[in-house]
């Protein structure tokens, strides 16, 4: 039923006055503590970047096998 209204108002079929009193934030602001990294979070983040490169290098040496076999297999008399 709140998510109804909520639709209501955003596509502006009613009008209601803005008021600030009945808002609840859904995120909770706190002080970092940099005495306690999040080990996981900063695991996953190196982890990924090392996957996405180590993919990257790959499909790089592969493109760079394909085409080398490509030249060497392209035999007009243009080229040479």
């Amino acid at each position: 039923m709140a998510a109804g209204l909520r639709a209501v108002r955003r596509w502006g079929l009613v009008v209601a006055p803005p008021s600030l009193a009945f808002t609840r934030s859904a995120f909770v602001v706190k002080k970092a503590n940099n005495a306690q990294p999040n080990w996981l979070g900063v695991g996953l983040a190196f982890g990924t970047s090392a996957a996405l490169w180590a993919l990257l290098i790959k499909q790089h040496n592969e493109d760079v096998t394909e085409y080398e076999r490509r030249a060497r297999a392209h035999k007009c008399r243009q080229c040479s």
